[in-house]
């Protein structure tokens, strides 16, 4: 997944945090994880996160811990045909199909601003910061994004 800015994420816990006792429960965390279609069950959760709910900093390294490379596994990123390599571009196909909404194969600027909508991270009437992203990475200048052009994107800017 690109890398969301802290004050997204912290956005995100608020929304999520319905009852507002500065505690994100499995169930809301759950919630938003089926949302962007990561499927697990509440005890699945539970033993990955190790507790029954997360505060602000736990929620942050939650983010951290599924988002980010995992850097003790001797992959250096630079593809040498390993099995990571492997879970990587897995990875990132399901990341591209929760943004494809229509299955496509592309992206658009109206499938983005949905999306980032329903996680939290964009306002109403965004369409204008959603085409400037596209815009970015849209190498074949087609207004849309596939699939190689998203992996650039999310590559770039996890090296970054």
């Amino acid at each position: 997944m690109s890398p969301l800015s802290s004050n997204d994420l912290e956005r995100i816990f608020e929304k999520l945090d319905k009852n507002g006792d500065g505690q994100v429960s499995l169930e809301e965390l759950n919630w938003l994880l089926e949302r962007i279609g990561v499927e697990f069950s509440l005890q699945e959760l539970e033993s990955l996160v190790g507790k029954p709910s997360l505060d602000l900093n736990e929620f942050l390294f939650f983010y951290k811990s599924i988002s980010m490379p995992d850097s003790n596994d001797g992959n250096d990123g630079h593809g040498d045909g390993s099995t990571n390599d492997h879970d990587d571009e897995s990875d990132l196909v399901k990341a591209f199909n929760v943004f494809d909404i229509n299955r496509d194969g592309f992206i658009s600027c109206e499938e983005l601003e949905s999306v980032l909508r329903r996680l939290g991270v964009m306002e109403e009437n965004s369409s204008r910061d959603c085409r400037t992203m596209i815009h970015v990475y849209d190498t074949n200048l087609d207004g849309l994004l596939d699939f190689q052009e998203f992996k650039h994107m999310m590559l770039q800017n996890t090296i970054s």
